[in-house]
């Protein structure tokens, strides 16, 4: 079942809005607060997120909104229905901190099922969108992963979570595992550009533990549209609501995912 054109209409009008909000007050003095020891949040995350929040209930007022700011209750239940999956900021902590690698992300869910995606980061100006069944694009140019069938050969990226502190021997010794087996390995700080540099062919592969709804949502979508997979550290199907994540060209996928298995099983 496709879409009414408004929904991709208003998502792009959204993420767009959004960057317009965050390069008004990049680089510039902004209030900062702590939600954990090194998890921040900004004025601006929550002027992003109230922004689209009256956006939706304006013109979808019975979609849920799940976003990562002003969430109430379990954040791991489906709704029914349509919901709008949001990051006001993906990279918080590098637009803190003035770097400028961060986006806005934005997935709508029907019944659970991702249908739709956009990633907007303004300082590139770069857009990426896919709906389900359509394809994926940046700019409104047809993206597809890259080609590149050995590990030996891939650029890789991962991200580190927020309890990186307390789990520094598992995520520091996985990221060393690939480090010693691909041709790169990076970190940019935002997962869901990392996601969409996979469908752009920029990346091959990328993996991280303990994400939210609002890092994958989006961008895991576009990169099925534009023919990578994207799976659990297990292999299974990947839904918004899991916490970890392989994302790949589809071509290497199977060979990171050994990797992974093997070093988790050593440590357990």
């Amino acid at each position: 079942m496709s879409l009414p054109p408004s929904f991709l209409a208003t998502a792009v009008e959204a993420v767009l809005k959004a960057g317009d909000i965050q390069l008004a007050h990049f680089g510039r003095a902004m209030r900062v607060e702590k939600k954990g020891r090194i998890n921040l949040v900004t004025e601006v995350d929550l002027e992003v997120e109230r922004m689209f929040r009256a956006l939706v209930a304006e013109r979808f007022p019975g979609h849920v909104v799940l976003g990562e700011e002003f969430q109430e209750g379990d954040r791991s239940v489906i709704p029914a229905g349509y919901c709008w999956v949001f990051d006001p900021i993906d990279g918080t902590t590098n637009f803190a901190h003035g770097l400028p690698i961060f986006c806005a992300s934005l997935g709508l869910e029907r019944d659970g099922e991702r249908v739709l995606g956009v990633v907007y980061d303004p300082t590139r100006r770069e857009l990426f969108s896919a709906e389900r069944g359509g394809g994926a694009f940046l700019n409104g140019l047809r993206l597809h992963v890259s080609g590149t069938r050995a590990v030996i050969d891939a650029m890789l990226c991962t991200g580190f979570p927020y309890d990186v502190h307390g789990s520094r021997d598992e995520i520091v010794g996985l990221f060393g595992e690939f480090v010693g087996r691909a041709r790169a390995v990076r970190r940019l700080g935002s997962a869901a550009l990392d996601l969409c540099y996979v469908a752009a062919g920029r990346f091959d592969g990328f993996w991280e533990q303990r994400l939210h709804p609002w890092d994958t949502c989006a961008a895991a979508l576009i990169i099925e549209e534009a023919g990578g997979r994207v799976s659990r550290f297990d292999g299974g199907p990947f839904q918004s609501r899991d916490d970890n994540l392989v994302a790949t060209n589809g071509l290497v996928h199977d060979d990171l995912l050994s990797v992974i298995q093997a070093f988790l099983g050593r440590r357990s």
